[in-house]
């Protein structure tokens, strides 16, 4: 298809990976034209490698990327390993024994990015995408008071015009044109962190059935990562405050050498391990985990999704589940649009009103995670504690979402948030113990968390919608006059139509 100056679509999408193409393939499998602008060339390296059961069971199934998935032979993700609290044992919890995630739905995937990230682009372009890597969105097109089209340049350097109704931002963190949505990009000073990681050979692994577990262990610095990529490369990566960045400066493999040195757990898996030094994986990289959100995630014609929106802490592998969470989001209002019947401004203040709340669901629940841990001598623990101090972060957090008010409580909003975390915190904490001390892997304690069930909540609906369809399912709108999903998952609905 032409894609020259002056070319037409029903949307545009700058970007191509999960976001973006899950945004592209939900959009075309309803018979629109979609044309996805990737700067890169594919395979391309990126991190973010655990998935959560929502995105491989969920999303992936409703965009028809699930066989190509399965067939990749990624390692199998049974659920989570965590030294992680006040107790001195790691402690698991398996997705499988959740009544919300059994059978089937029972695992995720651990994965290389460059792999997953071309099956899903290549999967939206079987569902009738026009997809042109090397071709970087610059700037939006504006018409009649609303985008209407993307500038872009080709490998070579010539910029051309293609024009849409819809605009999509899915370019990442270091979008070119995500400001033109309007508003700001607000940073949460509680998970400003920064990353130092790598991959090694030959690190051991989790004793059986949990081989597979993504690791997660605390030091007193901060935390790592431990992601078993194959039956011999492994993603190993260490989370610190930036206030510590002269920790990792100079010599990134001596820094991230150190910290391991700092963390038995990590430093035992890889006691006969190599560091790879060749290749993609062949580099010591750093990034800078700046948690963040837009205030604005839609104006007419433009709509943001994936790390151009939002992004939070990385430490419970919500990167990619929040990333084609929102593009799904996106994608049934842009079809509703294009499908008429509801108003574009119902539509998107749906996808907005919905991928807020999973992000808020996310931060909240994360920030509980992060306080159940107990390290008084460590600057980065401290620095997140959640009582006491100003509450200036929780306030922030409760302005955002419009919470708890002074009304309801006797305290201020900072401080009830703060007693509410708390609560959630050591909710969580006797969960872990629980699970510590029974030795067994089960989630029902977790469950019964309220932060960990909530975050829960709106995966078990997308799982709900892939695996059985409208028909055996009973979705009720997230509040008074809010949508639901069609049968088929990719567009809304109003509650009381079929």
């Amino acid at each position: 298809m032409d894609v020259g100056d002056g070319a037409e679509f029903d949307v545009v999408v700058a970007g191509g990976g999960p976001a973006g193409s899950t945004l592209a393939a939900a959009v075309a499998l309803r018979g629109h034209r979609v044309l996805v602008l990737e700067s890169a060339r594919f395979p391309r390296y990126q991190i973010g490698e655990s998935l959560l059961p929502s995105t491989v069971h969920g999303v992936c199934r409703l965009i028809g990327a699930s066989d190509a998935v399965a067939r990749a032979g990624f390692v199998r993700k049974r659920g989570g390993t965590f030294r992680w609290g006040s107790s001195p044992d790691p402690w698991t919890f398996s997705f499988a024994v959740s009544p919300r995630m059994a059978g089937p739905t029972s695992f995720s995937y651990q994965v290389e990015r460059m792999k997953f990230d071309k099956i899903l682009l290549d999967n939206a372009q079987t569902a009738g995408a026009v997809v042109r890597e090397q071709c970087t969105a610059t700037r939006v097109f504006d018409a009649d008071g609303r985008a209407a089209g993307l500038w872009y340049s080709d490998a070579g350097g010539a910029e051309h015009l293609v024009r849409a109704r819809y605009v999509v931002d899915a370019s990442g963190n270091r979008s070119r044109i995500y400001k033109s949505v309007g508003g700001r990009r607000e940073y949460s000073e509680f998970f400003r962190n920064l990353a130092v990681f790598g991959y090694f050979a030959n690190g051991k692994r989790l004793p059986e059935p949990n081989s597979g577990n993504i690791f997660c262990s605390t030091f007193g610095k901060g935390w790592f990562w431990y992601i078993p990529l194959s039956t011999s490369m492994t993603s190993v990566g260490a989370v610190i405050h930036r206030e510590l960045a002269e920790e990792i400066q100079g010599d990134p493999e001596k820094a991230l050498y150190k910290l391991i040195g700092e963390c038995p757990h990590i430093a035992g898996l890889l006691a006969d391990a190599t560091r790879i030094a060749e290749g993609e994986y062949g580099q010591v990289r750093i990034r800078k985990d700046y948690s963040y959100h837009q205030s604005q995630f839609w104006r007419p014609g433009l709509v943001l999704v994936g790390d151009a929106a939002c992004f939070v802490d990385p430490v419970f592998s919500s990167g990619v589940h929040l990333a084609t969470m929102g593009a799904l989001l996106a994608a049934r209002s842009i079809n509703s649009a294009l499908a008429g019947g509801l108003s574009e401004d119902r539509l998107f203040r749906e996808f907005e009103l919905r991928y807020r709340h999973e992000y808020h669901v996310f931060y909240k629940y994360l920030m509980s995670f992060y306080a159940m841990n107990v390290d008084k001598e460590s600057y980065f623990w401290q620095a997140r504690k959640i009582t006491g101090g100003s509450h200036s972060e929780l306030e922030a957090f409760v302005e955002l979402v419009g919470g708890v008010s002074s009304d309801e409580f006797a305290l201020s909003p900072g401080e009830a948030m703060a007693r509410r975390i708390s609560s959630e915190s050591a909710e969580l904490a006797r969960a872990a113990r629980q699970i510590a001390d029974s030795g067994s892997d089960s989630v029902l304690p977790l469950l019964k968390a309220s932060g960990f069930a909530q975050a829960m909540q709106e995966s078990e609906k997308v799982l709900a919608r892939a695996q059985f369809g409208g028909e055996f399912t009973t979705e009720q709108p997230l509040s008074d006059g809010t949508l639901i999903s069609s049968d088929d998952g990719l567009a809304w609905v109003a509650a009381s139509e079929p």
